[in-house]
């Protein structure tokens, strides 16, 4: 198999494209399909319409199967729509059960009833089965291709069995063990099997201790279970112990990757406009009403300010230091939520981890407000009319400010998700314009009362 270096790669793909537009298909398949799939993935989406047109004439339909699972769905829907009935389906008979069943979740319901009619019963019986699920649940995640033995047989029998069924199911390194109705009574994996002497039977070998999920669990719990119990691919099983499907670390990736970018949005206010496939409008749409919000939220910091003018208007030296006091306590506290955030995303922070981080944070705090205000009261100290009682305002402010900011930071998300609210809501922005609130309310307050000895 080539790999595409970067070094090579602008220059493998104009001899591809000119294969294309020759209509050498000897040429451009030979180097093609030398590539790692997802190299031929990453230079069809850079293809025009016409030569991908060629690509269907060129490939076979399983051959392009391996292309279209590596798109994008809305990409997918586009690529569909171009290919010829015939060939549409037999791609998709190459696709496992839950590729397919997430790209019917994209489409029209006239068009994949349609495509179901189209295919073998089973088959469709399957599909429909994990369509039925709610997304983001372990049912809609699991495939039902998955190789399934019986306790007594023995580990020669199971290699021939293998060999016939292998190729057809998403995994092989697990293999569960059931009874005759389908009730799952253990797992074995493929390196036990192979290091197992032939005649040894599944029912010696097989672990009893199961780690289950149940198909209505929520994508973020499973992921859990895989990580924490290191598992390549966790059993889908019925309230009655029945095994329907299986959820593999593949399928967990992709929605890690998916919740991810969801508390990238949250944490930055821009939830459902971080996806670059979306245009200006829909991205100004996902944006606005966050922005508006804050715009109000922001303009209590414009009516503080207004209110301490007679301060301001005595001592004008005060404003240079407005920006400061607001962005320290704005970066303080967005620290703070990062760590928590992630902790709690993580599922890191039990009770005694909280009041440990509390803790932390809270020390943090004081230190870094202690360093911080001694470093800004010295810079008052030098510049033209700064005095020995400014240094003093600004650099007292600036440390309740730091202080404040990291304890919000810390508490504010674990109230959050406190009430089974996503803590990434509590975002950057939000946490900032409260902390900005805050320490302009405490820098002005104590340059009032101080006013008269400046």
């Amino acid at each position: 198999m080539k790999k595409i270096s970067l070094k090579n790669r602008e220059e493998f793909t104009y001899y591809l494209f000119l294969y294309l537009k020759n209509q050498d298909k000897v040429r451009f398949r030979e180097e093609f399909l030398d590539l790692h799939p997802t190299d031929q993935n990453e230079l069809f989406i850079q293809m025009s319409l016409e030569k991908r047109k060629r690509v269907y004439e060129y490939l076979t339909a399983a051959e392009f199967a391996d292309i279209f699972k590596g798109l994008s769905l809305k990409y997918q829907k586009e690529v569909f729509s171009e290919l010829e009935d015939m060939y549409g389906l037999e791609m998709l008979r190459e696709l496992p059960a839950d590729e397919i069943t997430d790209f019917f979740s994209e489409i029209p319901d006239h068009i994949s009833n349609y495509l179901l009619e189209k295919m073998e019963k089973k088959e469709a019986e399957n599909i429909k089965l994990l369509l039925s699920y709610k997304e983001d649940t372990a049912g809609s995640l699991m495939t039902t291709e998955f190789v399934t033995v019986k306790p007594t047989e023995t580990v020669s029998k199971i290699m021939e069995q293998l060999r016939r069924e292998g190729e057809n199911a998403e995994t092989i390194y697990y293999l569960y063990v059931t009874n005759e109705i389908g009730t799952l009574n253990g797992v074995i994996s493929l390196r036990e099997l192979i290091t197992a002497p032939l005649e040894e039977s599944v029912e010696t070998l097989m672990k009893e201790q199961l780690i289950t999920v149940s198909p209505f669990a929520d994508q973020e719990e499973v992921s859990k279970v895989i990580r924490d119990y290191d598992l390549l691919a966790v059993p889908v099983t019925t309230s009655d112990g029945k095994i329907i499907g299986i959820v593999t670390v593949d399928d967990i990736i992709d929605v890690l990757e998916e919740e991810t970018t969801e508390d990238l949005g949250d944490f930055a206010a821009v939830k459902g406009a971080v996806d670059l496939e979306v245009n200006s409008f829909v991205a100004t749409k996902k944006r606005l009403p966050w922005l508006v919000l804050l715009m109000f939220i922001g303009m209590l910091t414009a009516g503080l300010i207004s209110s301490f003018e007679a301060t301001l208007a005595e001592v004008a030296i005060l404003a240079l230091f407005i920006p400061l006091i607001a962005d320290m306590g704005g970066n303080t506290g967005t620290q703070s939520l990062a760590v928590v955030v992630r902790g709690l995303a993580l599922d890191q922070l039990d009770r005694n981890k909280i009041i440990q981080l509390l803790k932390r944070e809270a020390g943090a705090g004081i230190m870094l407000g202690v360093i911080c205000g001694l470093i800004v009261s010295v810079i008052a100290l030098i510049i033209p009319q700064g005095n020995v009682l400014l240094g003093i305002i600004i650099g007292t402010s600036l440390m309740i400010t730091i202080l404040f900011s990291t304890i919000s930071g810390t508490i504010i998300p674990l109230i959050v998700h406190r009430f089974n609210i996503d803590p990434a809501l509590a975002s950057g922005p939000f946490i900032t314009t409260i902390n900005d609130i805050i320490g302009l309310l405490t820098y002005f307050s104590i340059a009032t009362v101080l006013l008269q000895y400046l």
